[in-house]
């Protein structure tokens, strides 16, 4: 910055300046607010205490379970089709693109209750799925592909981002390499698109961890089969409020630690070793 230009800051730079800190302070006071309230709800002793009611234990191990696996599949299968969005241009590209994002706008409710339309007994695939003996509704199956649902457009797009902004021009000394398509996937743009990768890793599996509305209508509300810790809060709300209050700052304190070690320390580390394998250093 040029010596001076503190001093040379007019009257409504200023002006603009204080406008943007207070609506900054405004925001993230708006948005902590909440969180310490709840956090203030409850003592470390009593939350120690309540970890070991069964109705607490039976939905973190139930969320922590489907959660982990609804974010598996959906790295598995998000993967490649994020990796084809931001390389590829096919007919009715734009149609999936939109496919892939809509759970993040559609209610939750709806979403579930289109599922249960595809995959109940008398739904499109629940027809064949119960003649075979399959049956997916109030199942514990049913809360993992309600998450899996909700959860797709969290990885797919950062990890698109990611890899549409990879330097075209290593892929093009890669190949000039004579190096195959898969080893460049892996050498190459895996490593470079990691940090993305990783951040929409933690946003799936917190999107899992946290899904209410889609479990609720598909899979139901079952202790010990579907009943994840969303769905115990709503319950406990009703005749636990201190049940209902550790249950949440459970969630609060999972979903944060997950976001903010997934997103700094693990990302840093493959964002550094990327750096590291570029043919440029």
């Amino acid at each position: 910055m040029p010596a001076g230009a503190h001093s040379a800051r007019t009257p409504r730079d200023r002006l603009i300046r204080a406008a943007v800190l207070g609506a900054a302070a405004l925001l993230v006071g708006f948005l902590a607010l909440p969180f310490v309230a709840l956090l203030l709800r409850v003592s470390p002793v009593q939350l120690i205490t309540r970890l070991g009611d069964r109705v607490v234990l039976d939905a973190l191990w139930l969320s922590l379970l489907t959660s982990a696996a609804a974010t598996v599949i959906v790295v598995v299968l998000g993967l490649p089709v994020a990796y084809v969005l931001a390389t590829r241009e096919f007919f009715g590209k734009r149609v999936v693109e939109v496919l892939i994002d809509l759970p993040m706008v559609l209610p939750p409710t709806v979403a579930g209750f289109a599922l249960l339309m595809a995959f109940g007994r008398a739904g499109l695939a629940g027809r064949s799925l119960s003649a075979l003996g399959i049956t997916l509704p109030f199942t514990t199956a049913a809360v993992v592909i309600a998450q899996v649902f909700m959860a797709v457009p969290f990885l797919v797009g950062p990890a698109r981002a990611g890899f549409a902004g990879i330097d075209r021009r290593l892929l093009d000394a890669a190949a000039t390499l004579r190096a195959s398509e898969s080893f460049t996937f892996l050498r190459v743009v895996l490593p470079l698109a990691m940090r993305s990768i990783v951040a929409g890793i933690a946003m799936s599996c917190a999107r899992s961890l946290g899904e209410f509305g889609a479990t609720i209508t598909f899979a139901g509300n079952l202790p010990g089969t579907t009943q994840t810790m969303p769905l115990a809060v709503y319950i406990a709300l009703q005749s636990d409020l201190d049940a209902a209050v550790v249950l949440s700052v459970l969630l609060l304190v999972m979903s944060f630690g997950l976001l903010l070690g997934l997103r700094s320390a693990p990302s840093g580390w493959f964002w550094n070793r990327a750096r590291a394998q570029r043919p440029d250093r």
